[in-house]
């Protein structure tokens, strides 16, 4: 930028000067106007969609009372349960639960977009003023029950109501069964010797009995009570306590704590197959490093430190089984396990102090 001879800065044509080329602000639009639904013209419509919202409420009834019934008419103890029972009351209750949630929300949701008034509405700020404000927030109140119709339709507030009240049902069961147990069902398996006989260990799922000799080093055996087979109630819910995982390795890597010497037999060892950190199944086992894994949560514990955590959320090792061998070299269980098998629950500690007395 030069001078003028008379000391005036020199402008080009590019520069722009104060006050020049200034750009007028725009103007509020307002609210748009407002555009009317079916249902705000035509009364047959408004109640077809009114008996829409009533349906999806009844969904949503009828979801609900589809999870009781699988809670409670299903029983997984009966004589002929069996994997197939557990997969159809999960599948009940996943489907109840769904129909009971979806319903409720989509039926909301269609009562707004249908019914409800949909007026668009701007309010200028004030200053507060605590009772006057307080009558506001009542006529307020008073204007959105008016607005939703509740009051004129009968239909969608019985079903409402039902839905509503039938909801919360599920997880009054469910958490029913999270609560502290009266006994100590979980504490005790059928691995206790009965009348003095000890249990046999048995192959899953025939219930052959298993030799010493059977099993080599490096081999894995899933293992359950013999005579679990011969159960005619409860079968499920023993075996889900009894399954053993049954291995054998050199003895000399395994390192057994005081007390502890004898629950083995040349380097055959037992544990429980029920994870302890949520009571999934124990299925994997790496031969080379002595581990054993469960693919829920990728728990993992060293079978020779006394399938000790090494990895994963699990809180303590699995149990273990003590065995011997019987006069004709058949593998059993010369006691229950000393620890309440699977996750942790209340009482646990407590009935693991009367196992240990």
């Amino acid at each position: 930028m030069g001078n003028h001879s008379d000391g005036s800065p020199n402008h080009s044509g590019t520069v722009a000067t104060a006050g020049q080329n200034e750009v007028e602000k725009f103007q509020d639009p307002g609210i748009p106007p407002h555009r009317l639904r079916l249902a705000d013209t035509d009364p047959k419509a408004a109640k077809r969609a009114e008996r829409q919202v009533a349906l999806l409420f009844g969904i949503s009834v009828v979801g609900t009372l589809i999870f009781l019934v699988a809670y409670f008419a299903i029983d997984l103890g009966a004589e002929d349960s069996s994997i197939a029972t557990i997969r159809l009351q999960n599948m009940l209750l996943g489907l109840g639960t769904a129909f009971a949630m979806l319903g409720i929300g989509t039926g909301i949701v269609h009562w707004a977009k249908a019914l409800m008034p949909d007026h668009e509405v701007s309010e200028e700020r004030h200053a507060i003023r605590y009772e006057e404000d307080r009558q506001a927030a009542v006529r307020i109140v008073d204007d959105i029950v008016e607005e939703t119709g509740i009051k004129r339709r009968p239909l969608i507030r019985n079903t409402l109501l039902g839905a509503v009240a039938l909801a919360p049902l599920p997880a009054v069961a469910i958490f029913g069964d999270l609560g502290p147990r009266p006994d100590d069902k979980l504490a005790h398996t059928l691995w206790a010797p009965q009348e003095g006989k000890l249990k046999r260990l048995a192959r899953d799922p025939d219930g052959t009995p298993i030799k010493a000799s059977d099993v080599t080093i490096g081999s894995a055996f899933h293992v359950i009570p013999e005579g679990l087979n011969d159960l005619h109630e409860g079968k499920l819910n023993e075996k889900a306590k009894a399954v053993v995982l049954l291995m054998r390795l050199d003895p000399a890597s395994l390192n057994p704590s005081e007390g502890r010497e004898d629950w083995g037999y040349n380097g055959i060892v037992a544990y429980s197959k029920i994870c302890t950190h949520v009571g999934c199944p124990v299925a994997l086992y790496e031969q080379q490093t002595h581990h054993l894994l469960c693919p829920c949560h990728q728990s993992t514990f060293d079978l020779t430190q006394e399938c000790k955590v090494i990895f994963g959320p699990a809180s303590r090792p699995l149990p273990q089984l003590p065995i011997a061998v019987d006069d004709e070299g058949y593998l059993v269980a010369t006691s229950d396990f000393k620890e309440p098998v699977g996750p942790s629950y209340w009482e646990r500690d407590m009935h693991e102090r009367s196992i240990d007395s």
